[in-house]
């Protein structure tokens, strides 16, 4: 861009034009922009400074030991990371260089990101596996227990795959009788998770199975990232069937594996957890009928030595010998009962006959069987003194066989003598 000069009328050059704010903003993005190199740059770096904005961009600074510089990454390339960016992280990002006019500041605008020395993929498998875990999906207490004889399995799995084949050939060796119920779904790919979570949620919404087997054959780690998925995780918790795990190898593991309620190493593995083996079945219920006919037959014969032994007794063979014992028990009872009764008898009659005796010694009728009377006012009131007489009342006297009227002639009460 060149540079304008304006000059006065004798053509002597006068000051540069003066520009804009924005005009000089512009020019040095034109000159970033315009240096391929800054365009397609990896940069090595640590995050600081990260946000995550509600609108789906991200906003962090980059920095080594001496510089910094801020970065934003669009929510169209931040939504296909697979991990979630920290602070004090280290990541390998790639980027091109540019100006933002409005602020006069240059940043990175990054398209990709990794975590540097970690893969993203394992990165975000441990990120997640932290998350649920922190929320009790893995918990031990939470875990629902395999039927030992379910009569229908439902399956989750790809229907041209290895893993659906070994299911059923194991399964309907070891029981025949089992029905076997297939949800084909997708078990890699863009598409696999959501379709494996509508399987869960499907069989939990009808509860047309005792139990559900989910898994796929063995891949890399990428083939097996749909049973990584968060919203699977959740929807196998919430399901109120039985759920076997049964993903890879043995070696493998997925999130699904540490939520379900039983991790089987293969999906052989899990038809031979999830099935009961019938000819083992058979030999052991025949096993049990021959220890039971034997345990019935000692009994049988234990109670015919009983008999035989009963039979032979004393009791049986003289009852009357029994009857004449006990006749002679009761008899000596009835004969202690009576003995006791009467010693009792005997001392009650003896204390009532002593306390009758004290009671005939305090009674008013013994002093009056010895010439006493008692006195006792109109009013049938006893008189205990003169003072409760006046001349000419009327008293009682009360014998022993009878009783006295009479009236108060005279008074003589202590030094004082009244009379008509």
């Amino acid at each position: 861009m060149a540079v304008s000069y304006r000059f006065d009328e004798n053509g002597n050059p006068l000051m540069p034009e003066p520009k804009t704010i924005t005009w000089v903003n512009e020019y040095v993005k034109s000159l970033l922009e315009e240096e391929m190199q800054l365009q397609d740059i990896y940069v090595s770096a640590e995050i600081s400074n990260f946000k995550h904005h509600s609108s789906g961009h991200m906003y962090f600074t980059l920095k080594d030991e001496s510089s910094e510089i801020k970065a934003v990454m669009f929510r169209a390339y931040a939504s296909k990371i697979r991990f979630k960016p920290e602070n004090g992280m280290k990541v390998l990002i790639h980027a091109r260089l540019g100006v933002y006019e409005k602020l006069g500041s240059y940043q990175l605008y990054v398209d990709s990101m990794e975590p540097e020395g970690l893969g993203a993929l394992y990165l975000a498998f441990e990120q997640l596996k932290a998350k649920l875990s922190a929320e009790g999906l893995f918990d031990a207490e939470h875990k629902k227990e395999i039927p030992k004889l379910p009569s229908k399995i439902g399956i989750i799995t790809s229907p041209t795959g290895a893993a659906v084949r070994d299911i059923i050939k194991v399964a309907k060796k070891r029981c025949p009788s089992v029905s076997l119920i297939l949800f084909p779904s997708a078990v890699q790919g863009v598409n696999a998770p959501e379709e494996l979570t509508r399987a869960i949620e499907y069989f939990n919404l009808l509860q047309n199975v005792d139990l559900i087997i989910i898994g796929r054959g063995g891949g890399s780690v990428e083939d097996l990232w749909a049973f990584n998925d968060e919203r699977l995780a959740r929807a196998i918790y919430n399901c109120t069937i039985p759920v076997i795990s049964a993903v890879g190898h043995e070696i493998d593991f997925t999130i699904c594996d540490f939520v379900a309620d039983f991790r089987a190493a293969t999906p052989s593995h899990a038809a031979e957890i999830a099935t009961p083996n019938i000819l083992e079945l058979k030999n052991r219920i025949s096993i049990c009928f021959s220890r039971a006919f034997s345990a019935i037959t000692r009994k049988i014969e234990n109670y015919k030595e009983l008999v035989l032994t009963l039979k032979e007794s004393k009791v049986l063979k003289s009852p009357q010998v029994l009857f004449d014992t006990k006749r002679m028990q009761l008899l000596t009872i009835a004969e202690n009962m009576t003995d006791a009764i009467t010693k009792r008898t005997t001392e009650l009659r003896y204390k009532l006959a002593k306390v009758s005796a004290q009671l005939d010694a305090l009674s008013p009728l013994s002093v009056l069987a010895r010439g006493y009377g008692a006195i006792y006012d109109s009013d049938g009131n006893v008189i205990k003194g003169t003072n409760e007489l006046e001349i000419n009342d009327k008293i009682i006297i009360k014998m022993t066989d009878g009783t006295i009227g009479a009236s108060v002639d005279s008074l003589e009460r202590e030094g004082i003598r009244n009379a008509n």
